[in-house]
């Protein structure tokens, strides 16, 4: 069941809905919170703009090294797996 969350991030106040616990939400948005801390701590003076676009760039660079790390690893099992079969299909 979808849940309205309130939350805060650049100083806007925004009510979101997602189905997932408050502990879950929290984490996303106190990542996200770290993200635009750390845009605004090198960019001083930046508009919440920029370093909101710049936050969401480094959001998203994060996500496809780890899809990126994840495809790689499902390759990897997937020979893997592949070889195995070969294996025992060989010793019938």
């Amino acid at each position: 069941m979808r849940k309205r969350f309130n939350i805060t991030i650049l100083g806007q106040n925004i009510s979101v809905m997602h189905d997932s616990g408050d502990d879950y939400v929290t984490e996303v948005v106190r990542y996200v919170s770290d993200k635009v801390q750390e845009i605004q701590t090198r960019t001083a003076g930046a508009s919440a703009l920029t370093v909101a676009i710049l936050a969401a760039l480094n959001v998203a660079d994060d996500y496809y090294k780890l899809k990126n790390a994840n495809d790689m690893i499902c390759s990897q099992l997937e020979d893997k797996s592949d070889n195995l079969i070969r294996l025992l299909n060989d010793l019938r």
